[in-house]
């Protein structure tokens, strides 16, 4: 019986070659975005101890309860997760490491996440996000530069249809006040919540208005409004939010209704969503998150970041990606002599900045220019022994209509620059 082939883990998908131009396209832009915005790379591990996830992100959320891959080290009986999500992995190394000794705080990074889902357009179990996070600051100045970066980054990438809605968590205290009003209004209409937000009812109210759940639509959209319960500095903070996004040229929607998934948000939150991506319209999210260096044992910081998906981003701009430019040459030889005289030229091209692929393996000349020319290549460097021996080459076009020349290795770089 032949023995069965390994596939993938569903939902963790292979970057293939033809695919990696607009990966390197996009993280190339990145780089020049936060460089921009004065944003720093930070680098945290892929696992981290799961309480830092569940203390952070909250215990009854959907990530901590349904979605996240978590494990026993059998070496030393630790728990631990595959990472989630960036911002909690991204406050617990600023913590770690002291960074806030020398001020605030503007980071970003990037990497592979991991969630437990149903793998869909746009949603995998090992996707990649970048992030941004600025801690140490507590003015919505920071919160209106975050979502103008993005606005940014949509029109360096030449993005068009994504749009932008804010809202307001409030503050503790207003959230609380809310919680009283909501449970209230929902408990009114018990009959009528579905089964997981029954289960949520009490102990994470404000996630049931965020669902997804059709038959609960006229429920969440007669409940009272967060907004309405705001304290007067969130209301202030969110007003002169929404003044900065106006002078700045930002055009925003209110969404009352925005709650975020993770416990861990006050005040600010918001998202870039597109109708182009079906149900996984949301292509960045973010938003202020007060007390989170606080519950992961640090002093209470301000702190404001967000999180984009790449796969849902590059799936934007697939077709506005220029493909990376083809070798600039494709040496082929043939004979004892040519071999290594053919090492040789390929390594004095690439010394001088071309781009050169050598032939390995045997075959023709006949075979190998078919193979020159399959790499796109402009010109194929043909080396025999005649070749060789005189210490010369002979450079064929292979885009264009011009005659071979054969010149010394000397002046090949010259001739190439110039064609």
């Amino acid at each position: 019986m032949p023995t069965r082939g390994i596939q993938a883990v569903r939902g963790m998908n292979d970057i293939l070659p033809d695919q990696i131009d607009r990966w390197e396209f996009f993280e190339q832009s990145v780089r020049d975005w936060m460089a921009a915005y004065g944003y720093r790379n930070i680098r945290m591990p892929i696992v981290e101890q799961t309480d830092l996830f569940v203390r952070s992100i909250g215990a009854v959320t959907d990530i901590v309860e349904k979605e996240m891959y978590t494990f026993v080290d059998h070496l030393n009986g630790e728990s631990l997760t595959l990472r989630p999500e960036g911002t909690a992995s991204c406050v617990r190394a600023v913590l770690e490491h002291n960074l806030l000794y020398s001020g605030p705080q503007r980071l970003y990074y990037s990497g592979a996440m991991f969630r437990h889902e149903r793998p869909q357009k746009g949603r995998y179990r090992q996707f990649h996000q970048v992030g941004a996070e600025a801690l140490g600051y507590g003015g919505p100045d920071i919160d209106a530069e975050l979502i103008i970066m993005g606005a940014d980054l949509w029109k360096r990438l030449g993005v068009s249809g994504v749009r932008l809605e804010i809202g307001t968590l409030g503050s503790a205290e207003s959230r609380s006040v809310h919680r009283t009003r909501l449970i209230d209004y929902l408990q009114r209409h018990l009959c009528k919540l579905d089964e997981d937000a029954s289960r949520r009812l009490h102990s994470n109210p404000l996630r049931i208005l965020d669902s997804k759940n059709a038959g609960m639509r006229e429920i969440i959209e007669g409940a009272p409004r967060l907004l309405d319960d705001l304290d007067e500095d969130s209301l202030i903070h969110f007003e002169r939010l929404q003044q900065i996004l106006r002078e700045q040229g930002v055009d925003f929607e209110i969404n009352p209704r925005l709650v975020r998934g993770l416990d861990y948000y006050n005040r600010t939150v918001f998202e870039w969503v597109t109708d182009k991506l079906g149900a996984q319209g949301t292509v960045c999210a973010g938003g202020r998150y007060d007390g989170l260096v606080e519950q992961v044992g640090g002093k209470a910081t301000p702190a404001c970041g967000f999180a984009l998906g790449v796969e849902r981003v590059l799936a934007l701009v697939m077709d506005s990606i220029i493909p990376q430019a083809p070798p600039d040459v494709y040496v082929v030889h043939k004979g004892d002599a040519a071999a290594g005289f053919a090492w040789k030229t390929a390594r004095h091209l690439r010394d001088r900045g071309f781009q050169a692929i050598l032939h390995c393996g045997e075959g023709s000349f006949k075979a190998q220019m078919r193979k020159a020319d399959a790499s796109g290549a402009r010109f194929a460097i043909i080396i025999g022994d005649d070749e060789a021996q005189a210490g010369e080459i002979s450079i064929k076009p292979l885009r264009e209509a011009a005659e071979q020349v054969r010149v010394g290795l000397a002046e090949a770089a010259d001739l190439l620059k110039r064609a």
